[in-house]
């Protein structure tokens, strides 16, 4: 059975627009990362000051994820997400034109606020999707979340070498504005999940949720761990790669993130995993991947080789075990998958923000090894809360509408 057959409104097309679209919103959150020694020269700033760059986007996505996207189960999903692609493209606009860190930081805090839309869209492919097909669709749309993490990094650096980094985000907000206005055409009415429940109410049973489901705790904990590691490599590679002895351009920089799409590629066949009921399986060789990527990563400040190696293994593992993680979260309650997903994506960026602002410390302080260490800690200690999880807290339910 195909996932148009069983679900008319989500058409084979529709899907890849979807994923499209997850890429290039979540994508704002990660243009910084590659420029962020041209932004520092530009305003003048210090090592730290442009690591907060990348802490504000963390910090504000988090926030967008409680406060927002549990209005996907109150609010026309379709709605919703067009009014918060379009204020998605003010923020990035706004850091085009900014002068000073002050601005590009509120800038990058609206653009961070608003891109959560990319959290609204995984959840609602998920409700439209077949049961037995729910895996492949998240998997899809994750793919082209992923892909736009590092595709973002490839893009900022090459329009950066050939313009500059205030390019990258005037296209960026042009393209989030077209963005805005295709899906409000293309996507279905859908009907809110939680009509009529009270904002503060609705806000509220997200904690409600956490305490009843020992599935979502123990999935939360583990991205957060995992995105700390993922978000301390990331965050300082571009002062590594810009120093002595590599000395590369912005644009060879950003090409990085193309090493690791061999990640993007397999978060569809993790999806599939989580439809034949092994989720599991997936949260044990990501976060043994993930692990494992750190010693080649520590010796990448010796040779580029080793780093390409580490940043495959980095992308394909923290992702496994995200896809693993989110396909269990939305086989338990299907009337709440925006509150679910508010509940372990805030876990998972706040792992990231202080991941980031870690990792920029360490850098500063302790230099490649440092960051290393912190990463591998990071992955370490997603494995033992694996390890020690309480018995069933883990567990996948069968598949439900």
């Amino acid at each position: 059975m195909t996932t148009h057959a069983a679900s008319p409104s989500l058409s084979p097309g529709l899907v890849w627009l979807m994923s499209i679209a997850t890429g290039l919103t979540v994508a704002a959150n990660y243009y910084a990362q590659p420029l962020l020694h041209v932004i520092a020269g530009d305003l003048g700033l210090s090592v730290p000051e442009a690591g907060s760059i990348v802490t504000a986007a963390q910090v504000s996505y988090a926030v967008g994820l409680f406060l927002l996207v549990p209005l996907a189960d109150l609010l026309d999903r379709r709605n919703l997400i067009f009014v918060m692609t379009l204020l998605a493209a003010g923020g990035l606009c706004a850091s085009a034109l900014a002068g000073n860190l002050p601005v590009l930081l509120a800038g990058t805090t609206v653009a961070g606020l608003f891109s959560v839309v990319a959290q609204v869209l995984v959840p609602f492919g998920a409700t439209l999707a077949s049961p037995n097909e729910r895996g492949k669709v998240v998997g899809t749309l994750m793919s082209g979340l992923l892909l736009g993490i590092l595709l973002a990094r490839t893009f900022a650096g090459l329009v950066a070498a050939l313009g500059s980094w205030r390019l990258v985000y005037g296209i960026a907000a042009i393209l989030m504005a077209a963005l805005a206005f295709i899906l409000r055409r293309s996507l279905p009415h859908h009907p809110a999940q939680a009509a009529g429940m009270p904002y503060p109410r609705l806000i509220a049973s997200i904690a409600a949720l956490f305490a009843q489901e020992p599935v979502l705790r123990t999935r939360a904990l583990l991205g957060a761990l995992t995105f700390s590691s993922f978000a301390m490599f990331w965050t300082s590679l571009a002062f590594l790669l810009s120093a002595p002895p590599f000395g590369y351009s912005t644009f060879t920089i950003g090409l990085f993130g193309l090493a690791g799409a061999a990640g993007a590629l397999a978060a569809a066949r993790v999806g599939r995993l989580a439809d034949r009921g092994k989720g599991e399986t997936a949260t044990r060789f990501g976060l043994g991947v993930l692990l494992v990527s750190w010693l080649p990563i520590a010796l990448g400040q010796y040779s580029v080789a080793l780093l390409v190696v580490g940043v495959i293994l980095m992308d394909l593992g923290a992702q496994a075990a995200h896809i693993s993680n989110q396909n269990a979260i939305y086989r338990i309650r299907p009337e709440a998958r925006g509150r679910l997903t508010a509940a372990y994506m805030t876990s998972y960026f706040i792992g990231g923000s202080l991941g980031s602002l870690a990792s920029a410390w360490l850098y500063a302080h302790a230099g490649w090894h440092g960051v290393s260490i912190g990463g591998a800690v990071a992955a370490l200690a997603s494995v033992a809360a694996w390890t020690m999880r309480p018995r069933g807290s883990a567990a996948v339910p069968p598949a439900t509408r």
